[in-house]
């Protein structure tokens, strides 16, 4: 799922293609992608694109007199631009498509899942119910991102991907933090010593500018093409089985339904390896509780 540094890099493409440009037109290719109906999805053809922001993983166009515009990509949808003016929509993926003078913005989603979603609001009021009320990690202060943090009990990982605590992080950009921290993805929230905050929150930070920077960096002037939460830069997310950056261990995995959680044993659990769902329950007492047994 594109998370809080690819949603900025699109934005900041978006800016540069229809920011101060009309809607010329607006095709629907799978209406499942409609996820509202009042006012009607063709009201925003004509509308000039006076703003685009985000809130949360989701993109948001502020149109004329009043009209927003709201895109959430899920896990598999993306954002393709063409220079041409009304190109064809791609028929397998293609799930609806908006016209400029400029060119043409296609939301395309893989998979036979699909959950991406556009919704038009007749104002901001209506559109800001889609704030699930996360703070922005990159705005807040440090006291700020404890109690925001400490609200409830939760591990670590669900805590930063939950969107009730924190804004735009999802699984890839949580594994990346807490590798940086140097912290167990299972430990507590209210567990946290003084340093173990100063060291998330910092790490939070570093971790979300740098991927924005690097992510900017790479697409330049052009369009975002390759959004994907699986990179080579990345130290553990995606990287089961391949050598910690840092100290040189076998990144671990914890599963569980269609995600995985990816960690450094020696950095982040002090070699305690976390029980893996379906291989424990299997494997039970033969499962390994430290990296060493592991490698024995």
């Amino acid at each position: 799922m594109p998370e809080l540094p690819d949603i900025v890099v699109y934005l900041e493409a978006l800016e540069r293609r229809v920011l101060g440009r009309r809607v010329r037109g607006f095709r629907i290719s799978s209406p499942s992608v409609l996820r509202t109906y009042d006012p009607p999805y063709d009201t925003v053809v004509g509308r000039e694109v006076v703003g685009l922001r985000r809130i949360g993983k989701r993109i948001v166009w502020d149109l004329t007199d009043g009209l927003v515009l709201v895109v959430h990509l899920m896990v598999a949808g993306r954002l393709k631009w063409s220079e041409k003016a009304a190109v064809s929509v791609p028929k397998k993926v293609g799930l609806c498509a908006w016209d400029f003078d400029e060119g043409t913005l296609i939301l395309t989603e893989q998979g036979t899942h699909k959950r991406a979603g556009v919704w038009v609001f007749a104002d901001g009021d209506a559109a800001a119910a889609e704030d699930r009320g996360g703070v922005e990690p990159l705005e807040v202060s440090q006291k700020e991102f404890v109690d925001a943090l400490t609200r409830e009990n939760r591990t670590l990982k669900r805590a930063l991907t939950d969107p009730r605590i924190f804004s735009g992080i999802g699984n890839a950009f949580s594994d990346e933090i807490l590798w940086e921290a140097g912290l167990s993805p299972v430990k507590r929230t209210r567990q946290l010593a003084e340093e173990e905050f100063i060291r998330l929150y910092d790490a939070t930070r570093a971790s979300l500018t740098r991927w924005t920077d690097l992510l900017r960096e790479t697409v330049g002037e052009g369009w975002p093409d390759k959004v994907t939460a699986f990179r080579p830069e990345m130290a553990v997310h995606g990287k089961f089985g391949e050598p910690c950056p840092r100290c040189g261990s076998k990144v671990q995995r914890i599963v569980y339904a269609s995600n995985e959680t990816n960690y450094c044993a020696t950095c982040q659990t002090g070699g305690r390896l976390l029980a893996d769902r379906s291989l424990s329950r299997l494997l039970k007492d033969d499962w390994p509780a430290t990296l060493e047994e592991l490698e024995g």
